[in-house]
């Protein structure tokens, strides 16, 4: 620091000039183009979005098709695992669930030792279901411009991004 005639402390010019500078950088740091949120927000959107033509036949929403990925896998599932692979709050999948057993594909039970303890379980409806969702990886595939190396690194650090190891 140096002192001013008046005696008070002032920064010296290359301090001042580096804190205009850092200034700079974090306003210019600000703008959309440079925030790694948006490119992979918008890429979201687009990729759920590039669903719903292969959805929609079958009565499914994007995060409907994804409780269902996970039921054809185990047929049966608690509601917290659920959360859990899904990364969502039970306030999201309660609804959620609730519709879907309303359109007949799951059904939600209590556990009879822990009443807090929902079982999701698939109906016959919702089995049959999986058939028909057979081809909607491999037309997705085809929305994505993507090598099969670059969908790799890219599914990669989407779950590093996540904390999870794959």
């Amino acid at each position: 620091m140096i002192k001013s005639e008046t005696g008070r402390e002032i920064e010296s010019y290359s301090e001042g000039l580096v804190k205009l500078m850092e200034k700079d950088i974090r306003e210019e740091m600000l703008k959309l183009d440079h925030q790694i949120c948006f490119p992979l927000y918008a890429a979201a959107r687009k990729v759920t979005g590039s669903y719903a033509p292969f959805l929609k036949p079958l009565g499914l929403t994007y995060t409907q098709y994804l409780v269902m990925l996970v039921l054809w896998e185990t047929d049966e599932v608690m509601v917290g695992e659920l959360t859990k692979r899904l990364l969502l709050d039970t306030g999201t999948v309660t609804p959620l669930l609730k519709k879907m057993e309303e359109h007949g594909l799951l059904v939600r039970r209590r556990c009879p030792d822990d009443e807090r303890c929902v079982r999701v379980s698939l109906t016959e409806q919702g089995k049959a279901l999986k058939e028909k969702a057979l081809d909607i990886p491999v037309q997705m595939a085809s929305c994505v411009s993507l090598s099969q190396e670059e969908a790799l690194q890219l599914y990669q650090t989407l779950y590093k991004i996540l904390g999870i190891d794959k």
